[in-house]
C-alpha cells in the first residue's frame, strides 16, 4: 500500500491507483455481476417477517461477503440501516467505499487498531435500532476462525446474532488467506439465515465457550 490509511494508493501492475478508483471499478463489476446472479434466501431467522424489531448482529465469513452483499441488496428491505466493521487499514478504506455504494455504512477498527472505539460505536449503532455486519474471521484470519467480537457485542447489547451462510453453485477462488470466493455470472447464490441466537451468559467468563459454540454452528459444509 502507498499513501496514508485515510488516502491509500495501491500498485496494480505498472499502475498506482487511489482507493476511490479501485472501489469504483469493483462497484461497477459487482453491479453488473449481481444482475446475473440467482439469489435464493432460506430465512430460518424470520428476518424478512420482522420477528425482531431492533438491531441484528449479522455474521458472515470473509470469503463469502459478495453473497451477503447480493442478499442485502435483494432482501434487506426498509430497515433503519446497517454498518459493517472494516479494518483500520488501507484495504478497509476500499471496503468502506465499496459498501457505501450499496447503502451500508462503515465503522473502522479491529482487535489491534481502534478496537475499543469501534466496539463503542457498534454498541451505539445497535442500540439505535440499526444492524451491524461483521466478518468474524477478518481481516487476516485464520479462515473460519470466529473472533470473540460479535459474540461479546451480542452479549453486551442483548441483540441477537444472525448467522448467514452462503453457497455458490459456481465460483472462482482467489489465492488469498481466506480463499476469497467470487461467484461466476449466472450462477446461483444460496443464502441461509440461521435461527437467531441470543447470547446468554452469567458473566463474560463464559465468552470462550459461547464463541466456540457459534463457530461450530457457522462452519460451512464441505470446505
Amino acid at each position: 500500500m502507498l499513501g496514508t490509511v485515510e488516502h491509500p494508493k495501491f500498485r496494480v501492475g505498472p499502475l498506482v491507483l487511489p482507493a476511490g478508483i479501485i472501489a469504483a471499478i469493483v462497484v461497477l463489476i459487482l453491479r453488473i455481476l449481481m444482475l446475473t446472479l440467482q439469489v435464493r434466501l432460506d430465512d430460518r431467522a424470520g428476518f424478512t417477517r420482522g420477528v425482531h424489531p431492533r438491531g441484528y448482529v449479522f455474521v458472515c465469513w470473509h470469503n463469502r461477503i459478495i453473497g451477503m452483499l447480493a442478499a442485502f441488496r435483494k432482501f434487506y428491505g426498509k430497515r433503519k440501516g446497517a454498518v459493517v466493521l472494516t479494518s483500520a487499514s488501507g484495504e478497509g478504506t476500499v471496503l468502506a467505499q465499496i459498501v457505501a455504494a450499496f447503502g451500508i455504512g462503515a465503522v473502522r477498527g479491529s482487535s489491534s487498531r481502534n478496537g475499543m472505539e469501534a466496539a463503542r460505536e457498534l454498541t451505539k449503532t445497535l442500540r439505535s435500532g440499526k444492524d451491524v455486519v461483521i466478518t468474524p474471521d477478518g481481516p487476516r484470519g485464520p479462515r473460519y476462525k470466529l473472533g470473540p467480537g460479535p459474540v461479546f457485542l451480542a452479549y453486551k447489547t442483548g441483540e441477537p446474532l444472525l448467522m448467514v451462510q452462503v453457497k455458490y453453485s459456481r465460483c472462482v477462488r482467489l489465492r488469498t488467506w481466506d480463499g476469497f470466493m467470487i461467484p461466476l455470472p449466472f450462477s446461483r447464490v444460496d443464502v441461509t439465515m440461521l435461527p437467531l441466537e441470543f447470547v446468554e451468559m452469567e458473566d463474560s467468563s463464559g465468552l470462550e465457550s459461547e464463541r466456540e459454540r457459534v463457530e461450530r454452528m457457522m462452519q460451512p459444509d464441505g470446505d
